[in-house]
C-alpha cells in the first residue's frame, strides 16, 4: 500500500504566489495524500486565499502565531497524518508527478530519511535573468540540478533545497524536529536548516536522496534580481554557518569573517 503523504506549505505574507502553489498540490496524480497550509502569522490575504479553496476535501488550514519557518514546519509535522512530509515553498509550483516521485523512493528504501528534487526558476513576466547572474549564484534563488539520475547525497553541501523537500516523519521525530534557531524568521534570511538535517541523517545511518523526477519551479521575486539582495543573502548565509558550527562545538574566531567571506565565494 502506498504511504500517506502530507504535502505542507508554510507561508508568511506571500499571497501573490500562494494560490498557484496550493493549486499545484491539489492537482497531484498520487494517492493518498493531504494538503496542509501553515499560515505563519501572515497579515495579508493569506487566509482568504486558502479559504477560497477549502471546499476541497484534501485541504486544511492551520494558523501558527509564532513567526519562523522552522516553527511553521514543526507545526505542519504535528498537524500531519502522513508517514512522509513533503514541504513546498509558498512561491513554488510542483509538477503533477511530484508526490509520486517522492513516494517511490521512500517505498523502495526504508533507510531514506530525506529526499528532494530538481528546481527550475520562473522569472517575473517580461523579465530576463540579469547578465551578471552566474549559475552558481542562481543557487541562492533556489536553482538546484544535480543531473538526470537519482543520486544518494553523501556531502551535506549538496542537500536538497528546502523549497522542494521531503522527510520521513519517524526520522524527524527522532531528532526532535526542525531547529527553530535555523530557518527564516520574518524578513531575515537565516538558512542552512536542510544542511543541518542532512548532517544529522548521515550521522545516524540514514540516507538522503536527490530525485530529478520530483520537479518543482520556483518563482523569482523582482527584488531578488538585484545585487543588494544577494549581498544580504550572503551575509545571512554566513550567520547561519556560524550557528551550525556552534551546534557542532567548532565555533571560533574565524567565524567573524564568514559574513563577508561568503560574499566572495558567491561571486557577488
Amino acid at each position: 500500500m502506498s504511504p500517506l503523504i502530507s504535502a505542507i506549505i508554510c507561508t508568511h505574507n506571500r499571497d501573490i504566489y500562494l494560490g498557484a502553489a496550493i493549486d499545484s498540490l491539489l492537482a497531484q496524480d498520487y494517492e493518498p495524500y493531504e494538503v496542509i497550509v501553515i499560515d505563519n502569522a501572515s497579515t495579508d490575504t493569506t487566509r482568504a486565499v486558502v479559504e477560497a479553496r477549502l471546499p476541497h476535501p484534501r485541504l486544511r488550514y492551520v494558523y501558527e502565531a509564532t513567526l519562523g519557518l522552522s516553527v511553521a514546519r514543526n507545526a505542519g509535522a504535528i498537524a500531519a497524518k502522513g508517514e512522509i512530509l513533503a514541504y513546498l515553498d509558498d512561491d513554488a509550483e510542483a509538477t503533477t508527478g511530484w508526490l509520486s516521485a517522492l513516494a517511490e523512493i521512500y517505498q523502495a528504501n526504508d533507510k531514506v530519511a530525506i529526499a528532494g528534487g530538481k528546481v527550475t526558476l520562473l522569472w517575473p513576466p517580461d523579465a530576463q535573468p540579469p547578465a551578471w547572474l552566474s549559475v552558481g549564484m542562481s543557487g541562492s534563488l533556489g536553482f538546484y540540478d544535480l543531473g538526470d539520475e537519482v543520486l544518494s547525497i553523501t556531502e551535506p553541501g549538496l542537500t536538497p533545497r528546502g523549497l522542494n523537500y521531503s522527510i520521513r516523519k519517524t526520522f524527524l521525530d527522532q531528532i526532535g524536529g526542525f531547529d527553530p534557531n535555523l530557518g527564516r524568521v520574518g524578513k531575515n534570511l537565516l538558512s542552512n536548516e536542510e544542511l543541518y538535517m542532512t548532517q544529522q541523517a548521515l550521522q545516524r545511518g540514514w540516507q538522503v536522496m536527490y530525485l530529478p523526477g520530483a520537479l518543482v519551479a520556483h518563482n523569482v521575486a523582482p527584488e531578488r534580481m538585484l545585487r543588494g539582495w544577494f549581498l544580504k543573502r550572503s551575509w545571512w548565509h554566513g550567520i547561519s554557518q556560524c550557528y551550525q558550527e556552534q551546534v557542532a562545538g567548532k565555533a571560533g574566531v574565524r567565524q567573524l569573517s564568514w559574513g563577508g567571506g561568503t560574499l566572495g565565494k558567491r561571486g557577488v
